[in-house]
């Protein structure tokens, strides 16, 4: 088939002279330590990709400020080597038999400065959390708390949140309704503590290393900010004997071709995803080679559409743009890598359909829903177009090859904007976007993390604007369902509509890419792709 994205003379180079350097490597044993790494002692070296926004558990939003946080901070529960979730600040966990209360006896555990974790630090964290003024995207992780979505809507009180310390070792949470996988929520870095004395002499706290003040593993020892991030591990943590490096020495580096390279000089030893990339030309090589690992993970990759801007109010003209994709092209000629083309929302790992939703590359389909999207709004001819991503040698090749397959089936010019991933973030937050590309990696293994997205137009991470009351309907009835298969097909017919109405074109589910040193052992990603370095090793 033929190829339908273009590279540059300049990149095929750059990325000719990795891959003959890797092979080079690879015949020599490059995956064994260097002289380098052994002299250096326990220190793992990672590349971050890109500044991460905060270090604040509350506020960040996006894999590598949970993976610093993830690293510098302990929930009542953390996911273990098993993928299940195991309890760590919380030393006891009580239920009652209605489901609804939990009762979290915490063990002895310091915060980095020296100060005692608290019952009250976790009541105080997720109240603030969910205060309003705080401005906490994920504050909805927390709705399941008794009068959680009031309180962060100004309908209640933050006082009357259910979650508060009965004393300094006793923490006590009611739910709104029995939640299968709330002890699953609690590892989640919106459930972490928050040391209250430090977060209110100064609102910054979180954006130096200076000030940053956490309880988990590490410790965050400096920050050299678009440049360099280093932890060290955490003395006063409550269970340091399990935690085997000295150091975890992070770059920023945003082109995926000079990070490969990083690594294959010696500068790395892990490369790749879940925090950086590897350049997409490079994956068919490094996998021919050996030097490739893979890994499903439950995630989707899509573009939203903003509802609120024209020509993107129409639904039709939403399913036209994302039924005229050849995604099976896309996969075929390498653009998204190993990753697997998405026929629908919800990631294979947790289906709630037995059938795609749509068909791919279904252009005559798209081509007749597009005009009759445009006579609908009374337009002869499509307005100016932009697609926005933030800055990443992947994105945009994947945007590139989209761009051209929407001029070959529906005729549209569609310009392409690249922004740095803070700005990126804010002008979707503030709706400054007509397409916009994103990734959603699940928080917890259960269908309603993805749906539960759009449930509200105005929710944390609903950029798109859009809202269904049917929608909305399902997903409140799901949450009462006691009965697995019906709690299913309410979940099924809820992405059914949202795939109808498509505010959101799903490209394809995830897979993890990376490669990393033979010596890196115990490096935990879990089934949704959270990575955890508590346990990692250098041997």
């Amino acid at each position: 088939m033929r190829k339908t994205m273009s590279i540059s003379l300049g990149t095929l180079l750059a990325v000719s002279a990795v891959l003959a350097s890797v092979g080079s490597a690879a015949a020599s044993g490059a995956a064994q330590p260097t002289a380098e790494a052994k002299k250096s002692g326990k220190v793992l070296r990672v590349n971050l990709g890109y500044e991460i926004p905060t270090a604040d558990p509350s506020l960040s939003e996006d894999p590598v400020s949970a993976a610093i946080v993830r690293a510098t901070f302990d929930g009542l529960t953390r996911t273990g080597p098993d993928g299940k979730p195991q309890p760590s600040i919380a030393e006891k966990i009580d239920v009652s038999a209605d489901l609804l209360t939990y009762t979290f006896h915490l063990r002895d555990a310091k915060w980095s400065n020296g100060d005692p974790v608290t019952a009250h630090d976790f009541e105080y964290a997720w109240k603030r959390a969910l205060d309003p003024k705080t401005g906490a995207n994920y504050a909805y992780q927390l709705y399941y708390l008794k009068n959680g979505k009031k309180a962060n809507r100004g309908e209640a009180k933050l006082d009357e949140v259910g979650v508060k310390a009965l004393d300094a070792k006793t923490l006590q949470v009611t739910l709104e309704q029995p939640t299968p996988f709330f002890l699953e929520l609690t590892s989640f870095p919106t459930y972490y503590p928050v040391n209250k004395k430090v977060a209110e002499a100064n609102p910054k706290w979180a954006n130096e290393a200076g000030t940053h003040v956490g309880n988990g593993p590490f410790k965050l020892a400096a920050w050299e900010h678009k440049q360099k991030l280093t932890l060290v591990k955490n003395d006063k943590y409550w269970d340091k004997d399990a935690v085997k490096l000295d150091r975890i020495e992070g770059t920023m580096v945003e082109d995926e071709n000079t990070e490969l390279a990083m690594f294959d000089n010696g500068e790395l030893d892990w490369a790749g995803q879940p925090l950086g990339q590897l350049p997409p030309d490079a994956l068919p090589y490094l996998k021919e080679e050996g030097l490739l690992q893979t890994q499903p993970i439950a995630g989707v990759y899509y573009y939203k559409f903003n509802t609120e801007q024209p020509p993107f109010t129409n639904a039709k003209i939403r399913k036209a743009f994302s039924y005229a994709l050849n995604r099976k092209a896309l996969s075929d000629e390498g653009v998204i890598g190993t990753h697997l083309p998405a026929l629908g929302f919800v990631p294979p790992t947790m289906t709630v359909s037995s059938h795609p939703y749509f068909k791919d590359n279904d252009a005559e389909t798209a081509k007749k829903l597009l005009a009759e999207g445009m006579k609908e709004l009374g337009i002869s001819k499509l307005p100016p177009i932009t697609l926005s991503y933030n800055t990443s040698e992947a994105h945009k090749k994947i945007a590139e090859a989209i761009q051209k397959q929407w001029r070959q089936t529906l005729g549209a010019e569609v310009k392409l904007e690249n922004k740095e991933w803070k700005v990126f973030l804010e002008d979707l937050h503030n709706g400054s976007y007509q397409i916009a590309r994103y990734g959603w990696l699940g928080d917890f293994n259960d269908p309603i993390n993805y749906l539960e997205l759009f449930m509200e137009k105005d929710g944390g991470n609903n950029d798109t604007h859009w809202e269904n009351a049917e929608y909305r309907k399902l997903l409140t009835q799901s949450a009462t369902q006691t009965d697995p298969e019906k709690r299913r097909e309410l979940l099924a017919q809820a992405e059914a509509i949202l795939m109808d109405e498509m505010p959101v074109l799903p490209i394809y589910y995830y897979t993890q890419s990376y490669v990393k040193r033979d010596h890196v052992q115990g490096v935990l990603i879990d089934g949704l792709g959270f990575i955890d370095w508590k346990w990692a090793s250098i041997k």
